[in-house]
């Protein structure tokens, strides 16, 4: 029978420390920046929202450890199960769903809201994974015909996603999909012919977007048309991170975000908040954490023991990568305004949970990527 201290040492050996400390540093970084964007707040129900999301932070710690210690291969399992249970999730959050700023993203459950529509990420992934692992063409490659299912098990949730509105979550789903059928072999012809399609589809998106989502678009060209509509989010946001300067105006010291110019300061625009704050510098030093975060996901992808723990590797680094990406060049005019959190450091319970969970399924490959069992 082996010895009990000695498993104990070669877990702790094999842990991945390095992810946790990082993601651990950006969590508690969220607490205090969402802190410093609602204490201004007298009166309002944002005051309590940083307590809430260190709450939701030692929750998600509950969850990282639980995933990391469960087999990986044996999350997989139940994969399509899952699925169809969060597919009828979302189609609940249609029908009965609860509407907070023009949206009916959630469900009320016990007293809690929660968002099917987080909860998918990571299910999808899940998904694709067992899917894409018993698919591969004789020559090593997945051509068009190996991608309709998973094709079509990433546009379903999309399209309800899409119909709360969330745009945003929704072509997230689509990132991880792209991420995760490249790792696993497409033929570039293949992938060149469903750009190619994507783009023909653009026209038919269009008209099926929500007035406010094209108007969203059209001011990322020029947001000085309509300061005080479609562009404002833009430009307050803009004017925030140039104003912080090289240092910043100093923590718990943003104008823009107390004096409530600033819309969606907690969530979507978070990054704006900390960069008013901490300036050139403190974002530099932002950056970095997330770009070792998601540098250290893709390099599991590389050296993970099987196929299921690369592919999983590839669809949270996806994850992860777009969602840091977008919500940044978003919030500096780049691309359209849609509801993408920063990762760890927006408030969001669902969000923070998901990311968590997908952290600790990382931590639960890298843990057997020497072991045998």
């Amino acid at each position: 029978m082996p010895d009990r201290r000695a498993v104990g040492e070669q877990w702790l050996a094999l842990f991945d420390w390095p992810l946790l400390f990082t993601t651990l540093t950006l969590a508690l970084l969220g607490v205090v920046v969402i802190y410093s964007a609602t204490f201004a707040n007298e009166g309002d129900t944002m005051r309590g929202l940083y307590f809430k999301q260190l709450e939701w932070n030692f929750y998600g710690l509950v969850v990282l450890s639980i995933m990391s210690f469960v087999d990986y291969r044996v999350v997989e399992r139940p994969a399509y199960v899952i699925y169809v249970v969060t597919i009828i999730l979302l189609i609940a959050v249609l029908v009965a769903g609860k509407v907070i700023s023009g949206s009916k993203r959630w469900l009320l459950v016990g007293g809690i809201n929660f968002q099917p529509s987080e909860m998918m990420k990571l299910v999808l992934i899940i998904t694709l994974t067992k899917h894409f692992g018993s698919v591969r063409d004789s020559a090593g490659e997945v051509g068009f015909q190996r991608l309709v299912i998973p094709g079509l098990l990433t546009l379903v949730p999309a399209v309800l996603i899409a119909k709360q509105p969330d745009l945003g979550t929704a072509v997230v789903l689509v990132a991880i999909f792209f991420a995760m059928a490249f790792v696993n072999g497409i033929k570039t012809k293949t992938l060149l012919a469903i750009m190619v399609g994507a783009l023909v589809l653009v026209p038919v998106m269009w008209t099926h977007m929500k007035e406010y989502q094209k108007n969203r678009v059209l001011a990322l060209v020029n947001p000085s048309v309509d300061p005080l509509g479609t562009g404002y989010h833009t430009i307050q946001s803009k004017i925030a991170i140039g104003s912080g300067g090289l240092m910043g105006k100093g923590l718990f010291e943003g104008t823009q975000s107390k004096l409530n110019f600033l819309p969606e300061k907690h969530t979507d625009f978070i990054f704006a908040v900390f960069a008013e704050e901490v300036g050139f510098v403190g974002v530099f030093l932002l950056l970095l954490l997330y770009l070792g975060l998601v540098l250290r996901m893709m390099d599991l992808v590389l050296k993970a023991k099987d196929r299921t723990g690369a592919l999983m590797a590839a669809g949270v680094s996806a994850m992860f990568g777009f969602h840091f990406l977008y919500n940044i060049s978003m919030t500096i005019g780049l691309t359209p305004i849609v509801g993408i959190p920063l990762p760890l450091l927006s408030y969001g319970g669902s969000s923070l949970l998901t990311n968590y969970a997908a952290i600790g399924l990382l931590i639960s490959i890298r843990m057997r990527r020497f072991r045998h069992d």
